[in-house]
Order: structure tokens, then sequence, then C-alpha cells
């Protein structure tokens, strides 16, 4: 199994003092944890990408720009590029700046985006997000594969013979779909035949079960290669202590604050995966996403939900309201006492040489189950 650090860069202010880390602080972390993932053999950094709410992330372009020139060999990515709010011709020639600038270390993870607020502040009919997105997927695939580009759509003015600058470090970098609620995602990934990463992060299993089910059936019905039908998951948040019960207790107040705040949102009661499913910090250790617990735990928790899942890539955030030396150890803890149990049990060829169509400036050691 691969393992990834995603940050999203939310910044509310803490649940129970009420104080906010000062944005220079936030994002200088982000890029900090970036290079301390790479220093802990982390394969791949991803920065989310939000519009609205308590969230620094509205430029991901830019805060992968600054880690690509700090790391050099960790693998840089999104999660997700929220595509249906953007136009392909930027996105095609600012990510292909962070491909130049890496030296081809980048693939990206495309999405709808899961914040509601984001469609009317940037003047888009939410109504129409999947349009959004099939559309400007389409022609950003043919902006990053050719030049001399001639298209016409229904959301955005034609093109006529238009090459995007810079072209990417070496061909068009692979593109990831992030699902988590709708089929659109993953039979979208599973027509072109590319990957996908659950989110697994709100809900109970068996809603993103299916969704992977459905894309792995739908990427055999159009005939692709099933050794490229690679799935990636998300969590609930990590945080290890010794033992699960101090891992619990000492999370607790981060998680209740968290739910108290989806809460006050006051979304749809229709929409589905805005808010947690696990009301306390025990439903969602037990029976939830949540990584809370010891490095054993942690470890057979992935491998439980690998068993559901057969995911290749794990990904993990931890909370940005911890103390920052308490984030750093949790992310040495997780490299150092879980990752090895995890990839002792589950390999697989992600990122690996037998990968062709991984980015070009970066291959993993293989990944096999070592004896015990």
């Amino acid at each position: 199994m691969r393992f990834q650090l995603l940050d999203i860069v939310f910044n509310p202010p803490h649940p129970v003092t009420g104080e906010a880390v000062p944005p220079s602080d936030r994002l200088q972390r982000v890029i900090d944890h970036a290079v301390l993932a790479e220093e802990l053999g982390f394969d791949s950094f991803a920065v989310g990408e939000r519009h609205a709410g308590d969230v620094l992330s509205s430029a991901p372009t830019v805060i992968l720009g600054a880690v690509a020139a700090r790391t050099s060999r960790i693998l840089l990515s999104t999660g997700v590029t929220v595509l249906s709010l953007l136009d392909p011709v930027r996105v095609a020639e600012d990510l292909a700046t962070v491909d130049q600038l890496s030296r081809g270390r980048l693939e990206i993870v495309i999405g709808k985006g899961n914040e509601v607020l984001q469609y009317p502040l940037l003047g888009l009919d939410i109504g129409k997000q999947y349009e959004y997105l099939e559309e400007n997927y389409e022609l950003l695939r043919l902006l990053l594969s050719g030049e001399d580009v001639s298209w016409e759509g229904r959301h955005r003015p034609s093109l006529e013979h238009a090459t995007t600058l810079p072209r990417p470090f070496d061909g068009p970098f692979r593109i990831w779909h992030g699902s988590a609620t709708s089929r659109f995602a993953v039979e979208l990934a599973a027509r072109w035949g590319d990957p996908i990463v659950s989110a697994n992060a709100l809900q109970p299993r068996e809603n993103y079960q299916v969704l992977i089910d459905h894309y792995r059936e739908q990427h055999a019905a159009h005939g692709h290669d099933p050794r490229h039908a690679y799935v990636g998951s998300g969590s609930g948040g990590l945080f290890l202590a010794d033992t699960t019960e101090e891992a619990v207790e000492q999370y607790r107040p981060l998680y209740e604050g968290l739910v108290r705040a989806q809460d006050a949102r006051r979304h749809d009661p229709a929409a589905v995966g805005k808010v947690t499913s696990f009301r306390t910090i025990e439903e969602a250790v037990e029976r939830g996403p949540a990584l809370v617990g010891s490095p054993e735990r942690v470890a057979e928790k992935i491998l439980d939900y690998h068993r559901s899942y057969r995911h290749d890539l794990q990904s993990v955030s931890v909370n940005h309201l911890l103390e920052p030396s308490r984030q750093e150890d949790v992310l040495r803890r997780f490299a150092e006492e879980v990752i090895p149990l995890v990839q002792a049990e589950v390999g697989t060829t992600l990122w690996t040489a037998a990968d062709e169509r991984r980015a070009a400036g970066f291959t993993a050691t293989s990944s096999v189950p070592q004896p015990a």
C-alpha cells in the first residue's frame, strides 16, 4: 500500500479556546509538513481546494509551487482540484507549471467539491455541477495531451487552435477522480480508464464500498486493463497515542467541536455526505473511518478497510488545531509504527516501475508484503 498526507488547509478557530492560527503560520505549516512527509517516507503529499468557509486552500497551485521548491522526491497531488468551478485552460497552465517546477512529480485528483457555497460565490449554477465537471475534464484532457486544440462545448467559449503553456514535464500527468456520494464521478473515471480516490471520511463504510465496487464493474465493462484500476481511500482524521483509550480521550474535544461546527451549518437534510454520520468519537472509532487509536489499532483498521475496498493508496490528515509538535509526533509515529505494519500485509504496483502511467518524475520502491 502507498501512503499520502493530505492537507485541505482548514483553519477554523479552536472549538474549545476559540483561538485561531494566523493564516501565515497555517500556510507555513503546510509547507513544513510536506517537507516532513518526504523525510518520513510518505509517497505523496496533496493539497485540497476550497473557495468558501474557514479554509485557506483557494490557491492550491501556489501552495504546490512552494512545496515543489522545498522537496525533491515526494509525489505532489491535489485533493481535490474542484474542476467544476474552474476554467480548464487556466487549470492546464497552472498545473503544468507545478509539473515543470517539480520535474514531473505531479498527479492530480479532480472532483466537483463538497462545499455548496463555492458555486454562488463564483457565479455558477450548482445544479449543473456534474455537467461542468464532465465538460471541463474532457477539455482538460485535450489540452494536456495535445497542442493546437480546437474545441466547442456548452459552458465556456469555444477554442480555436489553442496551445497551453507550459506543456507538462513529460507528457500528460495522470488524473484521478474523487468519489464521495454519487455514481457520476466513478462512472466518468471508469469510462476513461482513470483511477479513483474515495473520500471515506463522513459516511458508513458500505456507502463508499458500493461506489468502489461500481467503479470496478464499470472499468471492466469499458474494456480497460484492470491493472490500471487503482483505488485510493481517505480517512476520518488521524490521531495516535500509546493506547486507543488515551487517543480517544485526547482527541475527544476536537472531534466534538467538529460535530458542533457541522451542525451549525444546518445543511439541507436531504444532502448526503455533508456532515458526519458518527455523532460521538466512540462511534467514529468503532464503526467509522476515523484513524484514532494506538499505532497497532490504526494499522488493524486500515487493513480491515482494505479487506472491503482493496485500495492501493491510503490518504491521511492530521488536525491543524493540535499543537505543532503533536502534529509532527503523530506523523512520525504513523510513518514509523503504522506504515510498516500495513505494508507487511498489503502490496501494490502503484507508482512502481510496473505502473507505466505513473508520474514521469516519480518511482516508488516495490511494495510487496514481506514475511513476518
